[in-house]
């Protein structure tokens, strides 16, 4: 029986995936097969021998050691898009509260109670909060993904004129773009364009701080910025500047920080982009099907550190095998397989980075000592069999 750990609560949608008389599922497990994880870090666990998966129920793996997985040959599994629908609702939310102070104008109508004449006092009072509407601006938006596609598609029905920019757009991701939305050739192009600017990719050493002095400065005189992804983006002691000298207008985050907390111009949402129920609920549920097509039958679907490949298991058996990306590794792989006269009925490989995964469907079983001989190519991480 194969043990998946949680290490977070986890919607019983999700757990409900795995077949109770192949997997134990909980909270108190030892020495697991696979861990499902929301928040929880993991930077300082030590991993069991055993352990050969973890999924991410949600998008962001900060949480999760990834180079470590990788190097002892666990595959780390995400959720794309399967929170995207909450986030991009909550974006929208937040265009609307960087154009209007509805926030400011709840919490001045909050010290009203109390006052016999409060109707009259808000419409006296109501001017102080007059704010823009979104349709005839523009839009820009810094990736354009299962999110941010969503959002540019989304917002191009509310009469906004949308730009984005992607330099790793996938051709799925492009397909479902609507023919509206502009090309743009930079993140600098979109910057100099946009009236107001949503960011949907991750912190990585290359987008970090993206937000800076020196990207502000690109931009129109009162732009607003929304930034639902992570806070890191934005570099908190210059957006501050920013908003003191009125070059940016608002900037919206749903990464609050004591650098943000109670400053003028700055919605701090309390990291809600994906705190709906039906969210939780898909990702849970993705979560799950990734870990159990891998530990039935070696598929790697969404992971972040090791190559995606898959194919039907429809063989006698399969042989999968994580290995470092060496030139000679397929070779000596197929001759272990031809040296027992095994037919292979099919094959999918693929690499990342330093990391390459091998999928080798048979016709029949071999033999218990090919095992031996797979783990003693150069470079052979991890062999598993499936029947």
């Amino acid at each position: 029986m194969k043990k998946i750990q949680l290490l977070n609560k986890i919607a019983a949608c999700g757990t409900d995936v795995f077949d109770k008389n192949l997997y134990e599922v909980a909270e108190d497990i030892q020495n697991p097969d696979a861990i499902m994880v929301r928040s929880a870090s993991m930077h300082e666990m030590t991993f069991n021998p055993e352990l050969r998966a973890i999924a991410r129920a949600g998008a962001g793996v900060n949480n999760i050691p990834l180079d470590k997985c990788s190097e002892e040959g666990i595959a780390v599994f995400n959720t794309p898009g399967a929170n995207a629908n909450g986030v991009k609702e909550l974006a929208i939310a937040a265009l609307i509260l960087a154009a209007r102070d509805v926030v400011g104008g709840i919490e001045w109508a909050k010290t009203l109670a109390g006052n016999p004449d409060a109707a009259k006092a808000v419409e006296k009072g109501k001017s102080a909060y007059v704010g823009h509407e979104l349709a005839g601006k523009t839009l820009g938006v810094i990736g354009l993904g299962a999110i941010g596609g969503m959002v540019a598609n989304t917002a191009t029905h509310l009469g906004m004129r949308v730009i984005g920019c992607d330099p790793f757009l996938s051709v799925n991701a492009a397909w479902n773009l609507s023919r509206s939305i502009e090309k743009g050739a930079s993140f600098d192009e979109v910057f100099a364009k946009a009236d107001y600017i949503t960011l949907h990719v991750p912190a990585t050493k290359d987008t970090k701080g993206m937000i800076s002095e020196k990207t502000i400065s690109m931009m129109k005189d009162g732009v607003r910025i929304i930034n639902l992804a992570r806070a890191d983006l934005v570099n908190a002691d210059d957006i501050k500047e920013a908003l003191a000298s009125g070059k940016v207008a608002s900037y919206v985050t749903d990464f609050p920080t004591p650098d943000t907390i109670g400053v003028k111009g700055i919605v701090n949402i309390p990291h809600l982009g994906a705190s709906t129920y039906e969210s939780e609920d898909n990702c849970a549920i993705m979560a799950a099907h990734e870990l159990d097509e891998f530990l039935t039958c070696g598929n790697i679907k969404n992971s972040v550190n090791l190559p995606n490949v898959s194919i039907p298991h429809t063989g006698a058996e399969r042989v999968c095998l994580l290995h470092k990306n060496i030139p000679t590794t397929l070779g000596q792989i197929t001759g272990i397989v031809a040296k027992y006269n095994v037919n292979i009925e099919n094959m999918a490989n693929g690499s990342r980075g330093e990391y390459g995964y091998t999928i080798v469907e048979l016709g029949e079983a071999l033999p218990a000592a090919s095992e031996a001989e797979f783990a003693a190519i150069e470079g052979m991480i991890r062999v598993t069999y499936y029947n």
